[in-house]
């Protein structure tokens, strides 16, 4: 199986279904044509995450590397500057590739990154990605897993999994339990009750409870931040 060709935001995207889930769940966030130009402020992100953006992004490219070498997959895009930093990083022979189900994602991806035939942007799946299997260095979760219900994060880990080569890491940035005395666990709870739905899953269980049965994955570091709320996860192939 070869990977799909980069995504071209010129172009009409190929035929591929917005999840039920995500079409009800999110459209407010990623789907509606009025999403990127609310979302996409760099204060804006910052603030849903207290402040915290810049020092999750930080630390989820300091796991990838100063200079970021090989294959790297990350899997759907990000409001902020993420990617743009993440490409600065990259090798001169090394490779990024962005994967999203939704077209006005990675237009709006495309719009923030300059031409580099090192990136390619492709439209597909997490939770069946069009790639081979042990064909990516590393894989980057950046603020996905709560967004999903669990058989879909099952299988977004899964794929995360199969295309990743022996020895290679599985960088996650998401939310955490907090701590019980943290003072924003209740406007937290509220939160994940009207907007997003599947995020308390990551309360309840650790990522690792969601990694495919047998699969050969060991978890090399974590570390909380913000009171716990959230978290980054290193797992190594």
């Amino acid at each position: 199986m070869s990977p799909p060709p980069p995504f071209d935001a010129a172009l009409p995207a190929p035929a591929l279904g917005v999840p039920q889930y995500l079409d009800q769940t999110y459209w407010w966030a990623y789907v509606h044509p009025n999403a990127v130009s609310t979302f996409e402020r760099e204060w804006l992100v910052n603030l849903i995450l207290f402040g915290n953006y810049a020092r999750l992004r930080d630390a989820a490219l300091a796991d990838l590397g100063a200079a970021v070498e090989g294959r790297t997959l990350q899997v759907a895009c990000v409001y902020g500057n993420l990617t743009p930093k993440l490409r600065e990083r990259l090798a001169p022979d090394a490779s990024l590739d962005v994967v999203d189900i939704l077209p006005i994602q990675l237009r709006n991806l495309a719009a923030k990154l300059p031409r580099d035939q090192r990136v390619a942007l492709l439209h597909g799946d997490s939770a069946a990605l069009a790639c081979p299997d042990a064909s990516y260095d590393q894989v980057l979760l950046f603020f996905l897993l709560h967004e999903q219900p669990e058989a879909v994060r099952r299988a977004t880990l899964a794929e995360a999994v199969r295309v990743l080569r022996p020895g290679g890491r599985i960088v996650v940035v998401d939310y955490h339990r907090p701590r019980p005395w943290h003072p924003l666990k209740l406007l937290m709870t509220g939160i994940f009750r009207k907007l997003e739905p599947f995020a308390s899953d990551l309360w309840a269980h650790e990522v690792s409870e969601f990694l495919p049965a047998g699969a050969r994955v060991e978890l090399r570091s974590k570390h909380t931040y913000f009171g716990g709320l959230y978290q980054k996860l290193v797992l190594v192939k």
